[in-house]
């Protein structure tokens, strides 16, 4: 006897049943897919809602790093694989058990079907369930970028390893649930399934990354067409190996994907890197060329010119004349070349920009200045060039901290009230200057960029 509780496992022979009541009753048979009962109810479809909420509420939390940016959202649906591959192994998993569970492993080995069918049967159903879920929050993260980017276009081309690897997750995972006859399996093999793949990303020899479906892509990178054919080889192969030498009549089979996923293994250790390359959106700029520096950012983002150029504008207004600055900002990957400087960094979302806008236009001023100085990795910088640093940064673009620690001085002891007075006095002497003078002092200024010798900086 089987309880009703057990009409969900034993509906994947639902086709033969139907036909002997129909029979039976003279009716005309309705003919029902052994899949039918796995799709609809039980397990899948809750594992599938679950998918959906649970990544929804991750991606939620971390929508200021991504919302905005195609290249960004690609990334964090990528690095969210992390949760949701343990996940898919674990409902695989428990899955797996189910009939031995119920006690209906005897019923289920009298069926006509062999063990690779009725293993299909309800592993199909699941995986699909998984791959959907994903998707959904695949599709709600890429309509939620939309409205806010500022240029480039959608990155898709993770996607289609990534929902390999879902996939293979959740079939092999269903083997180790028929196999290991423990109901704590299913969250202990999603322990370990996190475990492994957070380790092999932190490896020393960093192999472990390579052949690690959820390793995280860094914004600058897209992957080579080999390398997502010999992730999807890899992760498929080893499921379909499972699958085989666990359900397969003739088990010898088992090494055809076996010796697929180790092929496709080698070629993505052996290459390594070699398999990923610089987008070539990144190092391409678009360029505002009516100022002085020009104000150039990445194509990725080109949109963003005008926020920038603005926020800058009161900076190249009051360098309008002065000689010695660079040609430009530039926004590319690597060391600016001769004549560029680095624009403030626009990049990673959710610091100088959150959906689509710059989130504090006069700091950003302040930090582009700070790059025309280029005395960032100057020691201790003599009082004599920190007075001219500061008066140059208060008038072409004050710090928005400057109120605040001109306070802090004010309130201190006797020294610190001498070093404001200082700094204020040399502020209000470049700020009282003739413009041709000042053109000619800020130029002679900037002709000492990056220089930390305190004898090239001229006296103010």
């Amino acid at each position: 006897m089987t309880s009703e509780t057990d009409a969900p496992a034993l509906e994947g022979d639902a086709m033969t049943v139907v036909r002997e009541r129909a029979a039976g009753s003279g009716e005309r048979p309705v003919l029902r897919h052994p899949l039918r009962a796995e799709a609809v109810r039980g397990l899948a479809p809750a594992a599938g809602g679950a998918v959906v909420l649970t990544l929804g509420a991750v991606l939620a939390a971390t929508a200021d790093r991504w919302q905005g940016g195609w290249v960004e959202t690609r990334s964090e649906l990528h690095d969210v694989l992390l949760l949701l591959l343990p996940f898919a192994a674990a409902a695989g998993c428990w899955l797996g058990g189910r009939e031995r569970r119920r006690g209906t492993e005897e019923l289920w080995g009298s069926v006509v079907r062999g063990p690779l069918a009725r293993f299909l049967a309800s592993a199909v159903p699941l995986a699909l369930w998984l791959v959907a879920g994903y998707t959904l929050t695949v599709v709600g993260a890429l309509l939620a970028t939309w409205p806010y980017a500022r240029g480039d276009r959608p990155y898709l081309d993770l996607l289609p390893v990534d929902v390999v690897a879902v996939a293979a997750a959740s079939v092999a995972g269903q083997v180790v649930g028929r196999v290991v006859a423990w109901r704590p399996a299913a969250p202990l093999l999603a322990l370990a399934g996190y475990a492994v793949l957070g380790l092999s990303v932190a490896s020393d020899d960093g192999t472990g990354r390579f052949v690690n479906p959820a390793s995280p892509v860094s914004y600058w990178e897209v992957p080579a067409g080999r390398q997502r054919v010999a992730m999807a080889v890899w992760v498929a192969g080893l499921a379909t190996a499972a699958v085989l030498a666990y359900a397969a009549r003739r088990r010898w089979t088992a090494l055809l994907p076996l010796a697929a996923a180790v092929a496709a293994g080698g070629l993505l250790v052996q290459s390594g890197d070699g398999l990923w390359h610089g987008n070539p959106v990144e190092n391409r700029q678009v360029c505002d060329t009516s100022t002085t520096p020009q104000v150039c950012v990445s194509a990725r983002y080109g949109e963003l010119l005008p926020q920038v150029t603005a926020a800058l504008s009161g900076v190249t207004g009051r360098l309008e004349g002065v000689r010695n600055l660079p040609v430009r900002f530039e926004d590319h990957l690597g060391e600016p070349r001769a004549g560029e400087v680095q624009l403030p960094m626009l990049t990673p979302i959710g610091w100088s920009v959150v959906r689509g806008r710059l989130t504090d236009p006069e700091q950003y001023a302040w930090e582009a200045v700070a790059m025309l100085q280029g005395r960032g990795d100057c020691g201790t910088l003599d009082p004599r060039v920190s007075l001219a640093d500061d008066a140059v940064e208060h008038y072409l673009a004050p710090s928005p901290a400057e109120e605040y620690f001109d306070g802090l001085g004010a309130r201190g002891d006797e020294e610190r009230r001498a070093g404001l007075a200082e700094r204020r006095a040399a502020r209000e002497r470049l700020a009282s200057m003739g413009a041709d003078a000042r053109r000619e002092w800020l130029s002679a200024y900037f002709a000492t960029a990056g220089d930390c010798d305190a004898g090239k900086v001229p006296v103010l």
